[in-house]
């Protein structure tokens, strides 16, 4: 097995594992020790409600395991939060992210071998999948088709949360007002040489995963991410404002051409269609107001700098005209043992 000379970080995201996060950390060191020059295991707890603490507290002891850092969360959040607060506490050259039940670590040597070859970004999908609810994939279906006609990627498939990155992702994420949330699309859609694998392994366990976290997760995700859904509501306004003044001028024609109009149908149709253009009008001036203080909060840096090279000739040294002299040595002054006395 080839060695990569790198120093290699392992984000882990566990809560409620105090009886298997041992084994975690033991089999992780055993597939990365031999195949990296150096390593760290970073595990984050998302608030653990069970010994969880405990047992990590022991496992970064004296006697406990080698390369472990801990960050133990107060509050649980989402899996991609979780994931960030390892991301940017990591040192290494290159960061793996994995879900310790889901994910097999014993894939991790094929994407380093990507990684050293110049792709910025790998991504590892799993073939087999715990099994959900027939609820949960409607819903899963939809919202990636929703996000692939939004932002033009699958992001299950795409951007799958078992991922390595070089510490350029990591530090063009940084650069986001919101990194926690565009970590999870930004690998796939920041123009990083990146490239996507396939495995199949068994996950460790059953993980069924809540239909209402999941559909919170993914409308945060889309309104954050993407400017459609709200660009969908000015539209409407802007829809509905025009069509009340086309309706007005429909109503005046009726009430100048017919004579067998309802008395005062003219006059309450022009105050409801009226009422109606100025709401469509306010909506659509908050939804574009809102749509810009959205954009200008989840704007990134208008630009990143992935590598730089520089030419090893440079033709303007030539223009100088500066010659190069060499001096002569001053002659040294070497003193005879009669001099001396």
């Amino acid at each position: 097995m080839a060695l990569f000379p790198i120093f290699l970080s392992v984000v882990f995201v566990v809560r409620n594992e105090s009886e298997n996060v041992l084994q975690m950390l033991v089999d992780a060191s055993k597939t990365i020790a031999p195949v990296v020059a150096d390593y760290e295991l970073i595990v984050v707890d998302n608030a653990s409600d069970d010994e969880s603490i405990a047992v990590l507290q022991q496992l970064t002891g004296e006697n406990g395991q080698p390369n472990v850092q801990v960050y133990a969360l107060i509050k649980q959040v989402d899996f991609d939060t979780a994931c960030w607060v390892g991301l940017e506490n990591a040192l290494g050259d290159f960061v793996v992210v994995l879900d310790p039940l889901a994910d097999d670590i014993n894939f991790l040597p094929q994407m380093l071998d990507e990684a050293v070859r110049g792709t910025d970004v790998v991504f590892a999908d799993n073939d087999q999948k715990s099994a959900q609810s027939v609820f949960y994939y409607s819903a899963f279906r939809i919202f990636n088709k929703l996000y692939k006609i939004f932002n033009g990627i699958y992001l299950a498939k795409e951007a799958p949360q078992y991922r390595l990155l070089s510490k350029r992702v990591v530090n063009y994420i940084l650069q986001h007002s919101q990194p926690a949330m565009t970590y999870r699309h930004l690998p796939a859609t920041g123009g990083f040489a990146r490239v996507n694998l396939q495995y199949s392994a068994k996950p460790r366990c059953v993980q069924r995963k809540r239909l209402g976290e999941s559909i919170d997760r993914g409308l945060r995700l889309l309104v954050s991410t993407t400017r459609a859904p709200m660009r969908l509501a000015t539209s409407l306004s802007l829809f509905g404002a025009l069509a009340n003044l086309a309706y007005s001028f429909y109503i005046v024609l009726v009430g100048l051409f017919k004579t067998d109009v309802a008395p005062g149908w003219v006059s309450l149709s022009l105050q409801q269609s009226g009422m109606f253009f100025l709401i469509s009008l306010v909506l659509l001036v908050l939804g574009e107001y809102i749509l810009h203080m959205t954009s200008l909060s989840n704007e990134g840096p208008l630009y990143h700098v992935g590598q730089e090279f520089t030419s090893a000739t440079m033709t303007r040294r030539h223009k100088l005209n500066i010659e190069e002299v060499l001096l002569p040595e001053e002659p040294q002054l070497v003193t005879t043992p009669r001099e001396r006395a």
